[in-house]
């Protein structure tokens, strides 16, 4: 199959952190979301929160700067992936992504990057306000992702002085 994409609607999620348990659980074993693929950041004042994670990139800086080639598209699913034999940790996928996707685990030092869970997103099925959903984009889908994110952006920018909330 291939070609779905996780869609986040910025809009749907209230920041409960449900994906970010989910992920790790499925990932790691344990419910830790410094060891999720997926975070929420947000301002909790004004109830506006962002999923992030991959975007599985047509042209993934993450895969261009990485300096023993470990990072690779899985073909089923299309997924960016890490092999971790080949990992040296140096963090050049992190510090090269726009989009906040690739995370260093604390404990482990390896990356940790949205694989899709092989093609059945956990997070997606877990999310109570359907604000993540896995699916084939539309020109329509990616234009309200867009417009969503711009939106919230420009609301946000006048508030950006206060400090970000990280959970985890």
């Amino acid at each position: 199959m291939g070609g779905e994409v996780l869609f986040i609607d910025f809009e749907a999620c209230t920041g409960c952190r449900i994906c970010e348990m989910v992920c790790s659980l499925h990932h790691e074993g344990v419910v830790n979301p410094a060891k999720s693929r997926i975070r929420v950041v947000g301002w909790e004042e004004e109830g506006v929160y962002v999923p992030l994670s991959c975007q599985q990139c047509d042209e993934p800086f993450c895969e261009k700067v990485c300096p023993v080639k470990a990072t690779y598209r899985d073909e089923k699913t299309r997924a960016m992936l890490v092999n971790h034999d080949l990992c040296i940790g140096c963090r050049s996928c992190i510090m090269a992504c726009p989009f906040e996707g690739p995370a260093l685990d604390p404990e482990a030092k390896k990356i940790l990057k949205c694989d899709l869970c092989g093609g059945e997103p956990r997070c997606v099925a877990f999310c109570p306000t359907s604000a993540l959903k896995y699916l084939q984009p539309t020109s329509a889908m990616l234009e309200k992702k867009n417009s969503a994110f711009l939106r919230r952006i420009r609301m946000l920018r006048v508030k950006l002085t206060k400090p970000l909330l990280v959970k985890g």
